[in-house]
């Protein structure tokens, strides 16, 4: 693996580390379009112009974004509605950055510089307490 190649890919995708690409995360995704395992239409949330960058890069035809896997939004990040949080640490779990603090039976709350707004936390939360907030 190009290791330079890899890392100028990562770069260009957003890091929002939502799978939506059907990989783990913005690096294994990168990872696979170096090594010609994945087409550059697989990011939604880098959109038509994530898709164009990557094309350039790897100096292959363009095309639009993959919208099978989800739609591209404008960035957003995970708010918990504090009157409603049980504390049951879900979300805390389903973040793949690390962008929600809390403890066990306690409130917990989103580190919002941290959060990606890739939307992992809100299908796990029992309570329906996390919105999804413009960033």
């Amino acid at each position: 693996m190009r290791t330079d190649l890899i890392e100028r890919l990562d770069r260009l995708l957003p890091q929002t580390q939502c799978g939506q690409c059907g990989y783990d995360g913005c690096r294994p995704y990168a990872e696979a379009m170096s090594r010609g395992e994945a087409d550059i239409d697989r990011c939604p949330p880098g959109g038509d112009a994530g898709a164009r960058a990557l094309a350039k890069l790897l100096e292959v035809p363009p095309k639009p974004y993959d919208r099978s896997r989800g739609a591209h939004k404008a960035a957003q990040v995970a708010l918990i509605v504090e009157a409603d949080c049980i504390g049951c640490t879900k979300c805390i779990q389903a973040c793949p950055v690390d962008a929600i603090a809390g403890a066990s039976k306690r409130m917990h709350a989103v580190i919002e510089p941290l959060c990606t707004g890739c939307e992992l936390c809100v299908p796990v939360c029992p309570v329906d307490c996390i919105v999804m907030v413009a960033a």
